[in-house]
């Protein structure tokens, strides 16, 4: 039996900070096989600088996108970086929590829809399939603001019910006070090891429902 892997999302899953090859997406399909001792096949639709609400109009509308989510097994998303950077830099680089909130929000209401088109498409699916997203980690540590709304939008992901098949990836808590290490030259984007870190996280979840 061959699975078939499908990770969307922005530019973590693109493998942006990453040496070629080592980004989380194919170090976690090596893992998948190694676990389900099966062969797993993937596409990567990272697209770098995604936004939650540019992914629910891909799945919403992206023949290509839609394709590989009904073919999946297991999808990884990791979005809402963007969102929160977007609203710091459009007050001047400073965190705002009046933009933060607004952010927010409009991330929760567009994750929650993407899960939802998700859910739609795999419906009439008897294959079974795996959520798992990728919880933010906070790339400016400095900022008590920051840090406030990234363990917002995490807990938003850990509650969510989407059944059994969606889990949360905890990468805030491996990553805090180690960014030195896990961040790539940028200050950004994850490291080869930060990139590992998330594919090991990711991994711990386990990979009920296909074993």
């Amino acid at each position: 039996m061959v699975y078939h892997y499908t990770a969307v999302g922005d530019s973590l899953t693109f493998g942006i900070g990453a040496m070629p090859g080592s980004g989380f997406v194919p170090l976690y399909k090596r893992m998948a096989e190694k676990q389900l001792q099966q062969t797993v096949s993937y596409h990567n639709l990272g697209i770098n600088g995604l936004t939650s609400e540019a992914l629910y109009e891909r799945v919403r509308r992206d023949s290509l996108f839609r394709s590989c989510i009904r073919e999946a097994n297991i999808i990884t998303i990791s979005i809402g970086g963007n969102d929160l950077i977007r609203a710091v830099r459009s007050s001047g680089g400073r965190p705002d929590r009046g933009k933060l909130d607004q952010a927010i929000i409009r991330c929760e209401q567009n994750m929650s829809g993407s899960l939802g088109v998700i859910r739609q498409l795999k419906m009439d699916s008897r294959r079974p399939y795996m959520i798992r997203a990728v919880g933010l980690y906070n790339p400016y540590p400095s900022w008590r603001e920051a840090d406030e709304y990234v363990i917002r939008f995490n807990r938003f992901l850990i509650g969510l019910d989407f059944g059994g098949y969606f889990r949360t990836a905890d990468v805030y808590s491996r990553f805090k006070g180690r960014e030195q290490e896990m961040l790539s030259i940028d200050g950004v984007h994850p490291s080869t090891k930060g990139h590992r870190v998330i594919a090991e996280q990711l991994s711990h979840l386990g990979y009920r429902p296909l074993y």
